[in-house]
């Protein structure tokens, strides 16, 4: 039997990623209510934050915008990696975010 090995900073790297590009999506929506029904309404209100910002940078300048999407993704990992690390039986449903943020966007 073989059993796999979970590497948690690059699940949260790239669910961080997945979930600033579906913050700043056109299926923002159904994506927050996959967050809120999947991990709780505490990371639903940083998803909705996160586009706040994202939206605010976009409305501000090109260069802004760029930095906004770095930053959010940064803050995002920190809170997956502390998230994974306390409980570590979401990490199913953190890459099934990841999925769906990634179908979502056209992926």
């Amino acid at each position: 039997m073989s059993q796999s090995v979970i590497h948690q900073p690059r699940v949260a790297w790239d669910a961080a990623r997945a979930f600033v590009r579906a913050a700043g999506g056109p299926g923002y929506e159904a994506f927050a209510g996959r967050i809120l029904s999947r991990l709780g309404t505490d990371l639903y209100g940083e998803l909705a934050n996160t586009r706040q910002r994202l939206l605010t940078a976009s409305v501000e300048s090109s260069d802004s915008d760029r930095f906004a999407v770095d930053v959010e993704a940064s803050k995002w990992r920190v809170r997956l990696e502390d998230l994974l690390r306390n409980r570590p039986d979401l990490v199913t449903a953190v890459r099934e975010l990841t999925e769906a943020a990634g179908a979502g966007s056209g992926r």
